[in-house]
Formats: structure tokens, C-alpha cells, sequence
């Protein structure tokens, strides 16, 4: 006796909580300067949707697209990266860097908090010979984003 058994795959169809999204994206700001395009590098990114890889209210405006589907989309600041917070800064003595360590306005360096031993990332915005004032504000604070967003693959 012969017992012929066939499985059937399910295919996603429409981006819900849990898909495996592969996706190309452009973002720009309010004045169309474009800060960041996986369309310009030729590489897709793929997430899952759920897993806190992208801005909650970015995986929100993509529930309910289809493969092929292109949407473009704006987050408002507190939506995205919050607004800026001028006090959000730190000065450094120079001296905690390696002498021959170059160290330049706009340079992002990753800083470890004594206390709590998280690393955060800050902006180098001042830079002199004996101090250096960090920016610890995501770069994209207080923007606006308007993303362009095709979905590829859905799984």
C-alpha cells in the first residue's frame, strides 16, 4: 500500500505582526535631503516584524502591504527618533583619548557609562585641545522622516 502525502507551504501575502519582511527603503528629510537608501547601496534589508528592528511606527505604516507594493510614508519626530534635548550633551577631558587618536567635529564615538556600564553613542560637536563637548541626541533628532519603502518578499 501506497500513501501518497503532499504538503502545502503558506505563503504571506499581506505584511502582518511576525512577517519576515524583505524590503528596499529611502529616507529623507522635510527639505528632500536623502539621509540613508538601501535602493543606492543595491542591498534590501530583511526583518521581522515584531522583533524591535525597526521604529514601531515604521513596521505600523507597512501592516497591510503586499509584495511589489511601493508606500511612501512620513513619521513625525516624536514618532521616530524624539525631539532634541539641548542638555543632552557631555564635555570630555581630552586627555581620557589616546594621544595620537584623532578626534573631529561631527565623529561618533561610542561611550561606556561608569555607572549603569551601557555603551552610548555621542557626537563629537566641539572639539579643542583640551575638551570635547559630545552630543548624545540620535543624529535624526527633532526630524521629520519621509521613507519610500518596496516590498520584495514577504515569508
Amino acid at each position: 500500500m501506497t500513501t501518497d502525502t503532499t504538503t502545502t507551504e503558506t505563503t504571506t501575502t499581506v505584511v502582518e505582526a511576525g512577517t519576515t519582511v524583505t524590503l528596499h527603503y529611502k529616507g529623507s528629510l522635510n527639505d528632500e535631503t536623502e539621509f540613508d537608501s538601501s535602493f543606492e547601496r543595491g542591498e534590501p534589508i530583511t526583518v521581522t516584524l515584531g522583533e524591535g528592528q525597526l521604529l514601531p511606527e515604521f513596521e505600523a505604516a507597512l501592516m497591510g502591504t503586499t509584495t511589489g507594493e511601493t508606500k511612501t510614508f512620513t513619521l513625525s519626530a516624536d514618532d521616530a527618533y524624539g525631539q532634541r534635548d539641548d542638555e543632552a550633551t557631555t564635555s570630555l577631558d581630552r586627555s581620557i583619548f589616546p594621544a595620537d587618536m584623532e578626534l573631529t567635529e561631527g565623529m561618533t564615538l561610542p561611550l561606556m557609562n561608569s555607572q549603569t556600564k551601557q555603551t552610548m553613542m555621542v557626537t563629537l560637536v566641539e572639539v579643542t585641545d583640551d575638551t570635547l563637548t559630545g552630543d548624545f541626541n540620535h543624529p535624526l533628532a527633532g526630524q521629520d522622516l519621509t521613507f519610500t519603502v518596496e516590498i520584495l518578499e514577504l515569508a
